[in-house]
C-alpha cells in the first residue's frame, strides 16, 4: 500500500466525488467527505515523511516508464503542498456541516459535497502529477468544480462572480494548453523531468520563449496576480462561506506551486531567471500588488471582498520572493505560503460564523461583536494581527524572511517596501476592531449577550487555525526545515 501513496492521493477524493451522489443524506454525505479528506491528509503525511527522509518518489501509473508514461513525481516542493491542501481541506470540511446546512438549500448539499470533493481532485492531482499535460487536465477538474461551487451562493452576484471567474480561468487555462503545445512541438515530450534536460538546449528558441510566456501569463491568471486578479474579489465575497474559506487557503497556493514549478524545475534558473528579466518583472508586479490591493482593502464595507483583496496583497509577498530568487527568499515564499493557509482558513471560517449568526458580514455587522460574539471576534483579531506579521505570529517569521533575503541582496528598498506594505494592513484590520469593541451593538441585538456566539462546530476549527498561527509563530522547527530543504531542492534542479 505504501508504495502507492502517489496514486491514492488523487484517486480517493476522486473516486469519492461521484459516490456522494450515491449517499444523498446531507449529513451522512459531509461525515464521507469528511472521512475522505483526513485519509488524503493522511497519505500526504506518510508522503512528506518518506521524501524528507528518502528523497523524491517516482510512480509510473500502469507500469509505464518515464517519459513514455505518466509519472508521479513527489519532491519536498509538492509533498509539502500536499500536505498543506489536504490538511486545509480537512480542518474547513469539519466546519461545513454547520455552515453549509445554514446557507444552502438541503437538495443542493449533496451536489455541493461533491463538487467539492472533485476540485480538492483536481487540485491534488495538480500538485502530484509530473506530466504538464496532465496539469492542464487537473486544472480544468478543479476549475470547473469551481465555478460551480462559487456559483452556489445565496447572492444572484454569485452567478456573475462565477461567469467572470470562468471566462478569465478558460483564458489562463487556454494559454496554459498553448504553451503546452509549444514545448511538446519542440521536445517530443510531456514529462517534466524530460523538459528540463531538454530545454535548456534550446533555450536560444523563439517557440520555447514563446511556451514560457504563454504558461506564464496563464498562471498568473489562475493566482490572480495583478493586474490579472479582477475574477478574485467577487468570487470570494459571492461564494459561500466554506466555499471562500477553501478556495483563500488551497487555490492560490496551488497556483504558485505551479509558478515555482515551472519557473524553477522545468525551465529552470538558468532560463526563468538569467536569460529573462523575470526577477524584475516579479518584484515589481508583487510590491505594486501589495499596495494597490492593500489601498483597495482599507475602502471595502463587505469583509469578505477586503479579505480578498487583502489575499491579492499575500499574493504580491510570495511573487516577490519569486523574483529575488535566492535560498532565503524561495523558503520566504514556501513559508508565506503555509502561513498565509493558517490565516485566510482561520479568518474566512471565524467569518463563517459571523454569516451563521447574522446572515452577512460587512463592517455594520461588526458593530459591538466584541460583546456580543467575543470568541468569534477574538478569532479575527487574531487572526488579522497575524496577517499584518505581528511578532509570535506566523505572519511575523515568513516576512522576517523575505526582508532578510531583500537584504543579503542589497535591495533595501524592497525590505522598506514589503515593511510599508505590512502597514497598510493595519488599517483595514484597525476597521474591524474599532466597529467590534469602540461601537454600540446593533440595537436588535442585546448589550451583554452572547448568545448569539458562533456554533462550536464552525468555532471550534476556526479557533484550530487560529491557534496554529500562533503555535507555528513561537516553534517554527518543522516549517522552517521543510521549507529550507525545499528551496534548495528549487535552486538544485529537477536533476535531485
Amino acid at each position: 500500500m505504501l508504495a502507492h501513496l502517489p496514486i491514492l492521493q488523487v484517486i480517493l477524493p476522486l473516486v469519492a466525488a461521484p459516490s456522494c451522489l450515491i449517499i444523498r443524506k446531507s449529513t451522512l454525505v459531509w461525515l464521507f467527505t469528511l472521512l475522505v479528506s483526513f485519509a488524503a491528509m493522511t497519505v500526504s503525511v506518510l508522503l512528506l515523511q518518506q521524501v524528507y527522509a528518502g528523497g523524491p518518489i517516482s510512480y509510473q501509473l500502469g507500469g509505464w516508464n518515464a517519459p513514455w508514461g505518466i509519472e508521479y513525481r513527489i519532491d519536498l516542493l509538492n509533498a509539502w503542498v500536499l500536505f498543506i491542501v489536504s490538511a486545509l481541506s480537512s480542518i474547513v470540511l469539519t466546519a461545513a456541516h454547520a455552515s453549509v446546512s445554514k446557507e444552502l438549500e438541503h437538495n443542493r448539499q449533496t451536489i455541493f459535497y461533491t463538487l467539492y470533493l472533485l476540485c480538492f481532485a483536481g487540485l491534488l492531482g495538480i500538485v502530484a502529477t509530473g506530466d504538464v499535460f496532465n496539469v492542464f487536465v487537473f486544472l480544468e477538474i478543479s476549475s470547473l468544480s469551481t465555478y460551480a461551487l462559487i456559483a452556489l451562493g445565496k447572492d444572484r452576484r454569485a452567478l456573475w462572480a462565477a461567469f467572470q471567474y470562468l471566462i478569465m480561468g478558460t483564458i489562463g487555462a487556454t494559454f496554459i494548453l498553448i504553451g503546452i503545445g509549444f514545448l511538446y512541438m519542440m521536445t517530443g515530450t510531456l514529462n517534466m523531468a524530460d523538459l528540463a534536460a531538454r530545454i535548456p538546449a534550446l533555450s536560444e528558441s523563439t517557440t520555447v520563449l514563446a511556451a514560457f510566456a504563454f504558461i506564464f501569463i496563464g498562471i498568473c491568471l489562475k493566482l490572480a496576480l495583478f493586474p490579472l486578479h479582477l475574477w478574485l474579489p467577487n468570487a470570494y465575497s459571492c461564494a459561500p462561506s466554506i466555499v471562500t474559506a477553501f478556495l483563500a487557503a488551497t487555490a492560490t497556493k496551488v497556483a504558485l506551486y505551479l509558478l515555482l514549478r515551472f519557473t524553477f524545475t522545468v525551465f529552470g534558473v538558468d532560463f526563468s531567471l538569467s536569460h529573462l528579466p523575470l526577477d524584475t518583472l516579479l518584484i515589481g508586479l508583487g510590491l505594486v500588488g501589495v499596495f494597490a490591493a492593500s489601498a483597495v482593502a482599507i475602502y471595502q464595507a463587505n469583509i469578505k471582498r477586503m479579505l480578498a483583496f487583502s489575499s491579492l496583497a499575500q499574493v504580491g509577498y510570495m511573487v516577490v520572493g519569486i523574483g529575488i530568487g535566492t535560498a532565503t527568499a524561495l523558503q520566504a515564499t514556501l513559508l508565506h505560503l503555509f502561513n498565509h493557509a493558517l490565516m485566510k482558513g482561520g479568518l474566512f471560517l471565524a467569518l463563517a460564523g459571523l454569516v451563521y449568526q447574522l446572515g452577512g458580514c460587512r463592517i455594520e455587522h461588526f458593530r459591538g461583536l466584541g460583546r456580543t460574539m467575543p470568541w468569534t471576534m477574538a478569532a479575527i483579531v487574531v487572526g488579522g494581527v497575524s496577517l499584518i506579521g505581528m511578532p509570535l505570529t506566523v505572519g511575523f517569521v515568513s516576512k522576517w524572511y523575505l526582508i532578510a533575503a531583500a537584504l543579503e541582496q542589497q535591495l533595501w528598498w524592497v525590505a522598506v517596501l514589503v515593511v510599508l506594505g505590512s502597514l497598510l494592513a493595519v488599517a483595514y484590520i484597525w476597521r474591524l476592531v474599532e466597529a467590534a469593541y469602540f461601537q454600540a451593538p446593533d440595537n436588535a441585538r442585546p448589550k451583554n449577550d452572547t448568545s448569539n456566539e458562533a456554533p462550536p462546530g464552525i468555532l471550534l476549527p476556526a479557533w484550530l487555525l487560529i491557534a496554529a498561527n500562533i503555535y507555528f509563530g513561537i516553534d517554527t522547527r518543522l516549517p522552517v526545515e521543510v521549507t529550507s530543504a525545499a528551496s534548495q531542492f528549487l535552486l538544485g534542479g529537477a536533476a535531485q
